[in-house]
């Protein structure tokens, strides 16, 4: 275990937030709750979002941009919407500042107020659904397939490194329809596009379902989600779709004139991942020493450190790197040749360990004269020699090895992790002694799974798509059930 990093088994917190630092994923900011995403966690998170671009726009949809800036009068317009997000928004009252003679500092120049004041943006359905009436008159219009990449402002209190900052960057896919029938195939589409990225792109297994309706996003019918499992037993909500009935456009007046040339409201969907994302992909792999990183996502798949003493050897060992180099890049490997002369051989497998580079290419003079290579994985550290002939052929099917296997892992753990429960001493013992999703009756109601909530900190993270059914007696209550939901306690 490296000496910078708190061990996982000592305080798992600590771990995340030292991987995040030590591994120049991100970094605390002047501003209180938002936080500085640097050059390595922004090339990951770059990387995410350029696979999941191709497949909204392989789906049919296009990229637009909204108003950082919503007018108050708007988010009041859907009731269940402004009650879900009133206690985070920031509001901007003034539009310009001036000196203080007094003090000669800075003030709010009260006579700069504004006539309305404007929310920073938390979600963007008001702004959206008030353009949209314009653009949306007959049922040519539709389906309008629309998603916006962007930052989101949520005044969040307690506040942690990629999972939960007052300022996030994330997509927010905002489509109209024509029956409800399509909005739900549009949410469930969706649905599975996050799913198809977490597990083959992030490597990280997850559940499909619907919340419960105290978890439904505020102003939506229905809210599907996948929900993934990080290595403390916790679980991590890791990306939603919504469809959203007919609520926002009956609140924004967007109305469309169907087949008939009848008048009828639109039906709605809105779907987002956001950088959150990079959270879950450190806590779902990584260990005490560092970033473990699945390869189709990682930034840097590939890195090759030279050992050598003198020129004469660094130049024969550079002739033959720069040419499997060229040859990794065209088989589309990431690949970094790191042949500075700043920091020994030593402190370069330690630094791109932290970072979680998935394979690393050590190269001697002895190497060379025997035409060899000793290639390490990041995941298991298990060093191998392969032999510098066809090394890229083997080098790439080594990544692919290492996709399956870290999500063959992780696959593992969370089947291992989920666990049923038939009394509510069972229950709150599963939960202490060994977490992950604990699969119980429930008897449906609000007030069941709030008491539960206040006596655990457990919530009802989905109820699985195409569940079970199965009769039995809430574990709370003792009432009639018929079927089990996945209860966790959660970031």
């Amino acid at each position: 275990m490296s000496k910078e990093i708190t061990a996982r088994s000592e305080d798992y917190s600590k771990w995340y937030n030292d991987l995040v630092l030590k591994g120049s994923l991100a970094d605390y900011s002047a501003v209180r709750g938002c936080m500085v995403i640097k050059p390595y966690g922004y090339a990951l998170w770059e990387g995410m979002r350029d696979v999941l671009d191709r497949k909204f726009k392989d789906t049919g949809h296009q990229n637009a941009y909204f108003p950082l800036f919503i007018p108050k009068s708007f988010l009041s317009k859907e009731a269940a919407h402004i009650e879900g997000f009133a206690k985070e928004c920031a509001v901007v009252t003034h539009y310009r500042l001036k000196n203080d003679p007094e003090t000669g500092g800075v003030i709010v120049d009260p006579e700069a107020k504004l006539e309305e004041e404007l929310i920073v943006r938390p979600t963007s359905e008001t702004i959206i659904w008030n353009t949209y009436k314009d653009w949306i008159q007959s049922y040519r219009d539709l389906p309008l397939l629309i998603n916006q990449w962007a930052n989101v402002v949520r005044w969040e209190m307690r506040t942690r490194l990629f999972l939960r900052t007052a300022e996030f960057l994330w997509q927010e896919g905002h489509t109209a329809h024509a029956t409800a029938a399509e909005a739900i195939a549009e949410t469930t589409q969706m649905l599975d596009i996050y799913a198809d990225f977490a597990e083959n792109y992030m490597a990280m297994p997850v559940i499909k379902g619907v919340k419960s309706p105290s978890e439904r996003f505020a102003g939506a019918v229905d809210t599907y989600c996948i929900e993934a499992l990080m290595q403390d037993g916790k679980a991590l909500q890791a990306g939603t779709s919504h469809f959203l009935g007919q609520n926002f456009a009956k609140a924004f007046d967007v109305k469309f004139s169907n087949k008939e040339n009848k008048l009828d409201y639109v039906w709605a969907t809105s779907w987002g991942v956001s950088t959150r994302l990079v959270g879950a992909l450190v806590m779902a792999h990584s260990d005490d020493d560092g970033l473990i990183l699945p390869p189709r996502i990682a930034p840097l798949q590939v890195v090759i450190v030279p050992i050598y003493k003198g020129d004469e050897q660094k130049a024969k060992i550079d002739e033959k790197v720069l040419a499997i180099v060229a040859e990794l890049k065209q088989a589309g490997v990431r690949v970094k040749y790191d042949d500075s002369d700043n920091q020994r051989p030593g402190w370069k497998f330690a630094e791109y360990e932290m970072k979680g580079v998935p394979v690393r290419i050590a190269i001697g003079a002895r190497d060379l004269e025997n035409n060899v290579a000793e290639v390490a994985r990041r995941d298991t550290k298990v060093k191998t020699s392969l032999s510098l002939d066809g090394l890229t052929p083997q080098i790439s099917a080594l990544l692919e090895e290492i996709q399956q296997q870290m999500f063959d892992k992780a696959l593992a753990y969370r089947d291992s992790h989920i666990t049923p429960a038939d009394t509510f001493e069972e229950f709150e013992r599963l939960l202490d002694e060994k977490g992950g999703f604990i699969s119980a009756h429930w008897d449906g109601t609000a007030e069941t799974e709030e008491q539960i909530k206040d006596r655990t900190k457990a919530t009802i993270r989905c109820i699985p798509l195409n569940n079970p059914q199965e009769n039995g007696t809430c574990i709370l209550t003792g009432k009639p059930s018929v079927q089990r939901v996945l209860f966790a306690r959660a970031y």
